[in-house]
């Protein structure tokens, strides 16, 4: 969950990116900023929009997904795409740690772990010619309730 205090220094980290591409700093994009923060996990357009609409704060569409854009490209959001026809999903970035995503190809939840020495080997990575900024890592699998499932349909059709 996001405090008061970091509240306040993406709001103002966003004012000063909106300022740098003098573009308005209007009430509808801080609004759809602080609704983004309420988010304690990953999130597309629609269920932001869904919750706006919820709070009776009425937007357009297009104002949330030009809003989720400049939110992303100023560095408060990450966006996520979990698999080839997945929606876009985001994730606040606010003094989040360093994760990694295990993502089921069954049923598609999405766990966030963090695994140290995988971290420390990152950090410790070096690429000629290039400084890494951050980075992604999408783990591809079936999770345990899933593979649970699968076996308990293999044995009922072994069966039959």
């Amino acid at each position: 969950m996001v405090d008061d205090k970091q509240r306040l220094n993406a709001r103002s980290k966003f004012a000063s990116y909106l300022e740098n591409l003098k573009l308005r700093k209007t009430p509808e994009r801080f609004t759809i900023l602080d609704v983004t923060l309420s988010f304690n996990e990953h999130f597309n357009a629609d269920t932001l929009f869904k919750r706006m609409e919820e709070e009776a704060y009425h937007v357009s569409r297009a104002t949330v997904y030009n809003t989720l854009d400049l939110l992303t490209d100023c560095g408060l959001l990450r966006r996520h795409r979990f698999g080839e026809n997945s929606q876009t999903q985001y994730e606040c970035v606010l003094d989040t740690p360093v994760h990694h995503h295990l993502i089921c190809t069954e049923c598609g939840k999405i766990k966030e772990i963090k695994d140290a020495e995988l971290l420390k080997y990152l950090n410790l990575k070096k690429y000629p010619s290039f400084t890494a900024s951050y980075y992604v890592l999408y783990i591809y699998g079936i999770c345990n309730a899933c593979a649970r499932r699968m076996r308990k349909e293999q044995k009922i059709n072994k069966t039959k």
